[in-house]
């Protein structure tokens, strides 16, 4: 057994007080999240796995939020583009559900870049022992000096007057701290650095277009170069340590965890 899903099931054979335990995972893009979670909810009896990814606002909602903030607000992913009420709402309803009822999860198309109908979304059964969250930022603080600080990329240079930052630091020190603190645990998969995740990210497109590794198109390459650039900073905040407590597993550029001295 990997040690991550060593420190994950013993995070879910913990006791709570009442409902379920919820336990947030936190890694950068193309670490294998999903795909850990897919394994280990079908070995945890009672157990389901949920993706902030699910949890965007509509595509109007970020069109607005673009028009109104900044452009930058486009792209999907950075703190603001979430619908956290939703997904509070959706944690709550799971955890205090009783095992007759059965709970809509909302569910989000990224070909189509919008959210699915509600009629579409899935049905999770109720009575839970063990929810799991996975996103990229789960457990990050907010850092509101951060707008002062000079830009670390060309993404980030476009923020001439740091109204992108200020708002995702907002967010993060209002509505997600709330979502963090809903976490019974948190378990972090550190890469070994920001560098890395370009690398893991092309491949992660490599297999949705259904190409051979190597095989992107420059077009896409560089798409996903930029793409990246809106989540660096934070990715190397929740490196540096500045995040909610909580169990770390690293890993290196091949996703295997590292050993510690």
């Amino acid at each position: 057994m990997t040690p991550l899903a060593e420190a994950l099931l013993a995070m879910a054979s913990a006791e709570v007080g009442h409902g379920a335990r919820v336990i947030f995972i936190a890694g950068p893009q193309g670490v294998g999240k999903s795909t850990a979670m897919a394994a280990l909810t079908g070995a945890i009896p009672d157990s389901v796995s949920l993706g902030l990814d699910d949890f965007y606002l509509t595509r109007g909602e970020r069109m607005a939020l673009a028009r109104d903030v900044h452009p930058l607000f486009e792209t999907r992913g950075p703190p603001g583009t979430h619908d956290v009420a939703l997904l509070m709402e959706t944690l709550a309803r799971l955890k205090a559900s009783r095992a007759e009822e059965r709970i809509a999860v909302p569910a989000f198309d990224k070909a189509a870049d919008e959210r699915r109908p509600q009629a579409e979304w899935p049905m999770l059964a109720g009575a839970l022992r063990v929810i799991f969250v996975e996103g990229w930022m789960m457990g990050v603080a907010a850092d509101l000096s951060s707008p002062e600080a000079a830009p670390l990329n060309a993404v980030e240079a476009e923020d001439a007057f740091g109204a992108w930052r200020a708002y995702q630091e907002a967010q993060l020190a209002g509505p997600y701290q709330r979502l963090w603190d809903m976490a019974d645990a948190f378990l972090y998969i550190d890469a070994p650095e920001f560098d890395t995740v370009l690398g893991w990210r092309m491949q992660q497109e490599e297999t949705t277009l259904g190409v051979a590794p190597g095989g992107l198109p420059q077009t896409r390459q560089a798409w996903v170069a930029r793409f990246i650039l809106h989540y660096q900073r934070l990715t190397e905040r929740l490196l540096a340590g500045e995040r909610r407590p909580g169990q770390s597993v690293a890993v290196d550029r091949f996703r295997q965890p590292r050993l510690q001295n």
